[in-house]
């Protein structure tokens, strides 16, 4: 039976985050906190995993997750190419509340579902989240909530709705707040989601979703490659 670890009791943290590591490491789920909300994360290079949490959240393949990485080192690794913007977006922002869209190395082993060669990174602000991520390397991760419902603040939340399911909880001591993309929106007193913009372009940025960083720092930082949705 899936157990909840309460990281915030030392013994609890050691022994959660050796069952976690050793959960990812054979293809299953697990739930870690984050600085949004609880997170399910998979082996980002493990299709049988990340295909897993699709079936756990009830998604389809046309909602490939994103993936939580640990450093810059890595959005270098995994990203084809980076625009100047993109560099300087992940210089001012990261760790935290942006998610960039970057076209994925071509010679990339993973299967994230329908991603027409794109990948949608974000290094969290969230010390277990890093150093767990540190360990394992990149993290397929989606809210820990069945699609629709609103997101967990809690592993606690999240066990009622995915249970068995994950087969490890995580447990930071503290609710979470803030949703990811296919949670309910949050409360006035809840924090944002992260923002999401399309780097995929050479010169140009595209917002596709603004959350925990408004569209005023984005431009603030690369002027006028900040392309308006409405020309589309």
């Amino acid at each position: 039976m899936a157990a909840i670890y309460d990281c915030t009791v030392p013994s609890e943290l050691l022994a959660g985050t050796r069952l976690a590591r050793a959960a990812i490491s054979r293809g299953e789920l697990v739930v870690i906190p984050t600085d949004t909300v609880y997170g399910l994360a998979a082996d980002a290079f493990d299709p049988r995993a990340v295909q897993r949490l699709l079936d756990a959240k009830g998604r389809t393949r046309q909602s490939p997750p994103p993936v939580l990485i640990a450093d810059v080192r890595t959005l270098e690794a995994l990203a084809e190419s980076l625009s100047p913007a993109a560099r300087e977006l992940t210089a001012e922002f990261w760790p935290g509340g942006l998610t960039i869209v970057v076209k994925a190395r071509a010679s990339l082993m993973w299967d994230l579902g329908e991603t027409h060669g794109t990948v949608a990174l974000r290094q969290p602000n969230h010390p277990l989240a890093l150093e767990l991520l540190a360990e394992t390397g990149p993290l397929a991760v989606s809210s820990a909530n069945l699609t629709g419902q609103p997101a967990a603040s809690s592993a606690a939340e999240a066990l009622g709705m995915l249970g068995e399911s994950v087969s490890v909880y995580l447990d930071s001591g503290h609710p979470a707040v803030g949703v990811e993309p296919d949670a309910e929106l949050p409360s006035a007193t809840a924090a944002l989601p992260s923002t999401i913009v399309d780097a995929t372009h050479p010169e140009e940025v595209r917002i596709i979703r603004e959350g925990a960083v408004a569209s005023s720092e984005i431009r603030r930082i690369v002027g006028a490659a900040l392309i308006d949705r409405q020309a589309d």
